[in-house]
């Protein structure tokens, strides 16, 4: 069928705040709906609350609506279409996640899309009703022939307890209508009971909970589909849970295609979906599906359906290559499969069931260290804040890089010397899953555990544990050698095999650059694949790469290596990645989401590599998070889907030869870059790296400062807790300690005496060996600002300067910041500016930097200077309605000076940042705030005065969880 031509305005609802178990896999859908529909001539409003993702970018859509996520905020957006003549005629509500659902259901129950006229697209609400209430999703499946677990729908205390009684112990308490298993867990004894029950039904927002029988143990598998409206069905990725179940999917580590699935169980799994997805509902759309698999004897039920596109259809989509957001728009409107091109490809039918030649391993970002004194077992709640996605020919590759991904300070699975050797500890570790469960695994192998012991106490599948007792098994071989006399075919199975270079310079006891040299030598090298859904059978359009080291000439394949001397990785037989003779740039991404370093970084690579196309550069990007927009194939002229790490950006960059490599605007994954791009003599495009020394080096910056006058706390920077203590008598307490060059406040802490001073300095040593520790004394009582400016080395322009409603102590991105400032002076504003401008300019400034000040008694001090893209540009982009970043990337290139630009801010009123908090998800902690970040997400809201009551309330608050 042909799109329906009734349909000419649609509205997407968005997801958010970022929390966890709804992170930027939904910027990435909605983002890519957006771009989808308008491609048709669909007028595309948008309503979300978050600032900080791309979705909410007027790029993205022809109305953005910043607004809260609520039937009012509907209302008012449906009536003023209405009232200009241009009616919205559909709502797509399954790109938004539970946030969006919720609401598009609650809107349905209210009368209010049919009041306006307003059809639901993509989704059957129904069918959402089947699949969120856990008794009708049994009912139903039973109906259908399909396998579920043994159990009932309690709605009352006493309902719990009988149905408790009915199945007995262990079992599983599932509350109907929560996202990423809030409320959910396993109960093994009768004791544990009444607390679980209790949590669960006050966890639902309808206050039912399903109890069914445990498959703790069991193993767990995932089906992503795709159909359309006239029953065409295909299946896009099927992915297998490395972890049994017994751990929520987002918090487990994932493999696709599934590694462990005989062809017969597949097609069951396969028939089983279709009839699901059949019997639930006629919708056009994405549809995910979880199964789970006795492996005594290969039965299969059925744990869940999510008519909707979801966090794993990020995953399938990056891990094929399939846009399921796009098409999934598109069959929203009324197209067939078979109506629609693969975008990949440009020449295939979008109706083609993807086929990889390769491995994808996803692995969680947990952030425990945010929440002393959280509980770190992993089980159905979901408690990661992001993760990492590694491509590879084989799992153990996929695996290594995945794990190189996280920014855990691990340079692979193992193989670096932080293994546990512990043995009580380990068996702990396997039996009760943590976030390091995987890298225990190695370790205990390392240690001599025996297989059956290892397989006992983590009931993960004997395919993955061979893998990995295989890497061990290796190492060993590899370490009975010296470099000289290692065969080079040894050091390339190890490559191939996803070690690093660092991790073979660690078994070998030499240095990494010996074993760099010794692969240039013997051209074991990177060759880049192309990534391409069709297994190489048909060329693919879209230029989307992965590294790997399966080169046919090498002796694998049964080549033979050249004597000497290293090839050009163009000529190395296996490469696809073919170089242009155009001028271009490099965009350093983010890395995975977590606290403090967020989805607010990628939109400003996104706009980065915007800007540098309109200035007619080819832009390569390089990150490795499967959530985002800046990992679509369709935003950089080449997306390379590698970590973020040294050995691997090296290889790309000396393979493409850039003019330049942008470090700013990724964070602090791609800024700690800096130092080693300009040891190896590649030009940062923008600030230079003795800029941005200068700025985290606090003695020298503070230097700076005192010679153009500008005040700052009296700090001084320390190795040991002796020299701390010492310069604490000069300084004065209350003191902020905390290590140099770390983003999200980590680590840093608030201390009142010695004692306490001691006992952190001890801690950042032992988590951050080798750190310079800054000591700052604390202004109390002081209010805190920032501002972000755009400079050119020679003119700045100030982009806006926010206030913090709650005092100094707290990080910035934990506190409520309005712009522009509400309860500052004149004088105080002056300040803020002249040394935003001096400062900018002081540190040779290109591009883009973030200042914090602390105002007390009129006189601003300067808390730091980040020349980099910063958590608060997108916002204030978004408030005054300017691409603030893809003017900076232009002054970075030098295509432009800040004067060439006539900037218009849109001035109306304030807005306010609204820092968004996961606690939820950890009951055990205190909501407390102090210097180190804990927020997972932000929400804007505008407001035309001081006296509106959603400020005044906030304003009320603004010291009631102050802490260290």
């Amino acid at each position: 069928m042909p799109k329906d031509s009734s349909i000419r305005s649609i509205l997407i609802i968005g997801s958010g705040p970022i929390v966890i178990g709804q992170a930027c896999e939904f910027d990435y859908a909605g983002s890519q709906a957006a771009r989808s529909l308008r491609e048709e001539g669909i007028v595309v409003s948008l309503i979300n609350s978050n600032p900080a993702t791309i979705m909410t970018d007027p790029i993205n859509a022809d109305y953005v609506y910043l607004k809260p996520l609520e039937k009012k905020s509907i209302i008012e957006i449906l009536k003023a279409h209405q009232e200009a003549g241009h009616p919205i005629d559909a709502v797509l509500p399954t790109m938004g996640g539970q946030t969006a659902l919720n609401l598009a259901i609650d809107c349905e129950k209210a009368g209010i899309w049919k009041k306006y006229g307003v059809s639901i697209i993509g989704v059957d609400i129904k069918a959402i009703e089947t699949t969120e209430d856990r008794e009708k999703f049994r009912l139903k499946m039973i109906e259908l022939g399909v396998g579920v677990c043994k159990g009932r729908t309690a709605r009352s205390f006493l309902e719990g307890k009988e149905i408790a009684q009915e199945i007995g112990f262990p079992l599983v308490i599932r509350p109907s209508y929560t996202l990423g298993g809030t409320g959910g867990g396993f109960v093994d004894k009768p004791e544990d009971f009444d607390k679980a029950l209790n949590n669960g039904l006050h966890a639902s927002p309808v206050h039912e909970v399903l109890i069914e029988q445990s498959v703790m143990g069991w193993k767990e598998y995932e089906l992503e589909l795709l159909r359309d409206g006239a029953g065409n069905f295909i299946i896009i990725c099927s992915i297998e849970n490395f972890d049994p179940m017994g751990i929520h999917t987002g918090d487990s580590i994932t493999v696709a295609p599934a590694m462990t699935l005989p062809d017969t169980l597949y097609q069951q799994m396969r028939d089983l979906a279709i009839r699901m997805m059949d019997g639930i509902g006629k919708f056009a759309g994405g549809c995910n599906v979880q199964f789970s698999v006795n492996p005594a004897d290969d039965s299969i039920i059925a744990i869940e359906i999510n008519p909707r596109v979801s966090r794993s259809s990020a995953l399938a989509s990056k891990a094929t290559g399939y846009p399921i957001a796009k098409i999934a728009a598109k069959m929203a409107i009324g197209y067939n499969l078979d109506e629609l091109t693969n975008p990949i490809t440009g020449s295939t039918s979008a109706f083609f069931e993807p086929a990889i030649d390769y491995v994808i391993v996803k692995v969680p970002r947990w952030n425990f260290d945010k929440f002393p004194g959280a509980d770190r077992s992993l089980g159905l709640q979901m408690k990661s804040v992001g993760e990492a996605m590694g491509i590879g020919r084989n799992f153990q590759e996929a695996l290594q890089k995945a794990c190189q991904s996280l920014e855990i300070r691990r340079n692979g699975l193992g193989a670096d010397g932080r293994e546990l050797t512990d043995q009580a500890a380990l068996k702990q570790s396997l039996a009760h899953p943590s976030w390091n469960r995987l890298f225990h695994i190695y370790d205990a192998f390392k240690i001599g555990m025996s297989f059956k012991t290892i397989q006992n106490l983590t009931k993960i599948d004997k395919w993955f544990l061979y893998q990995i007792e295989e890497l061990v098994e290796l190492e060993k071989e590899i370490g009975q050698y010296e470099l000289e006399d290692v065969p080079p075919a040894l050091l390339l199975k190890a490559k191939q095999k996803g070690y690093a270079d660092r991790q073979l310079a660690h078994i070998l006891g030499v240095k990494e650059s010996k074993i760099y040299n010794f692969r240039q030598e013997h051209n074991i090298r990177r060759v880049f694949k192309c990534v391409d859904t069709c297994a190489a059978e048909f060329e693919a359009r879209t230029p989307y790469y992965y590294s790997t080291f399966n080169s046919p000439q090498l002796p694998s394949a049964g080549g033979e290596f050249p004597e000497k001397g290293a090839l050009p990785v163009g000529m190395l037989a296996g490469n696809e990645s073919i170089i242009s003779d155009r001028k271009k740039v490099v965009i350093l991404g983010s890395g995975p989401n977590r606290i403090g370093q967020g989805i607010e970084f990628d939109y400003s690579c996104v706009h980065g590599v915007l800007a540098a196309k309109e200035c007619g550069y080819e832009t390569i990007m390089i990150n490795c998070n499967p959530e985002t927009v800046s990992t679509d194939p369709d935003i950089a002229d080449k997306l390379y889907f590698e970590p973020v790490f040294w050995e691997h950006v090296h290889a790309i960059i000396m393979h493409e030869n850039p003019v330049g490599v942008i470090v700013q605007l990724g964070g602090q994954t791609a800024l700690k870059m800096a130092e080693k791009l300009t040891r190896y003599g590649i030009k940062i495009i923008g600030t230079d790296y003795e800029s941005l020394d200068l700025a985290e080096d606090r003695g020298r910056f503070s230097a700076l400062l005192r010679d153009y006058n500008i005040p700052y706390p009296k700090f001084g920077t320390v190795r040991g807790s002796d020299e701390a203590v010492e310069l604490s008598r000069e300084l004065g307490f209350p003191l902020l300690v905390r290590p140099s060059y770390v983003l999200g406040g980590q680590s840093m802490k608030i201390v009142l005496n010695e004692q306490e001073l001691e006992q952190h300095v001890v801690k950042i040593l032992h988590d951050i060996p080798d750190n310079n520790i800054l000591l700052d004394h604390f202004l109390e009582n002081a209010i805190e600002a920032e501002a972000d400016a755009i400079c050119d080395g020679e003119d700045v322009y100030i982009i806006g300067v926010m206030e913090h409603i709650e005092p100094a102590g707290i990080h910035s991105g934990d506190s409520y910041a309005v712009l522009p400032t509400f309860d500052m002076s004149d004088a105080v504003v002056q300040q803020i500016e002249a040394h935003t401008r001096t400062i900018a300019k002081a540190l040779k400034t290109v591009g883009l930097i973030n200042i914090q000040f602390a105002i007390k008694d009129e006189v601003v001090y300067i808390i730091e200077a980040n020349p980099r893209a910063s958590r608060t540009v997108p916002f204030i982009c978004k408030a005054y309605q300017e691409p603030y970043v893809n003017y900076a990337t232009k002054v970075m290139l030098g295509e432009k000076k800040v004067k060439d630009f006539d900037f218009k801010p849109v001035k109306k009123g304030y807005a306010i940042k609204i820092p968004v908090f996961s606690f939820n998800k950890f009951p055990n902690v205190n909501k407390e705030l102090g210097p180190e970040m804990k927020s997972t997400g932000e929400g804007i809201y505008f407001i035309d005065d001081l006296e509106d009551d959603f400020f005044l309330n906030v304003y009320s608050e603004r010291n009631l969880y102050l802490s260290r």
